[in-house]
């Protein structure tokens, strides 16, 4: 376990679960987000895409701090077989892709702030979709890492 307090409960080895869960609420709001564009309810929408950016970018807070002090060192990846074959190819789409998502979320919202909304969309068509598969990808790359295939220190609960 990582000595580093974050505050008066939380600790740095506490962070890949609230990543996981920032992520994880960043899925619901962008689906629903789209879920309400797509019917015209814009207000709710914009309120639903502010959610997701604020869950997204308290998770990149939390996922730098992590890998700033802890490194790459507690993700170490057990399973074998065809398990670890997708973990890999997931992950690697995952980190590709993520790199692609700041940029794209912020050249989406743009055009919001400026009244493009044909802007906005033609970029939200592209961004939508890649940035809900990192959210999920990153939920599912936390639960195989953390809670389905842990490393034997954490598994034995070190």
């Amino acid at each position: 376990m990582i000595a580093v307090t974050l505050g008066a409960t939380m600790t740095i080895s506490d962070l890949p679960a609230m990543n996981a869960s920032l992520n994880f609420i960043s899925t619901i709001f962008i689906s629903c987000g789209w879920y309400l564009i797509r019917r015209g309810h814009w207000r709710r929408h914009v309120a639903c895409m502010i959610t997701a950016v604020f869950s997204s970018t308290l998770f990149l807070v939390g996922y730098v701090t992590y890998h700033v002090h802890v490194g790459e060192r507690s993700t170490h990846f057990t399973a074998q077989g065809i398990v670890r074959s997708l973990y890999f190819a997931m992950l690697i789409s995952h980190i590709l892709l993520a790199f692609v998502t700041v940029p794209l979320v912020i050249l989406t919202l743009i055009p919001v702030f400026r009244r493009r909304w044909d802007r906005h969309r033609r970029i939200a068509r592209w961004t939508m979709p890649i940035w809900l598969y990192v959210s999920v990808t990153g939920v599912l790359v936390y639960l195989m890492v953390y809670k389905w295939f842990p490393p034997p220190n954490l598994a034995l609960g070190q």
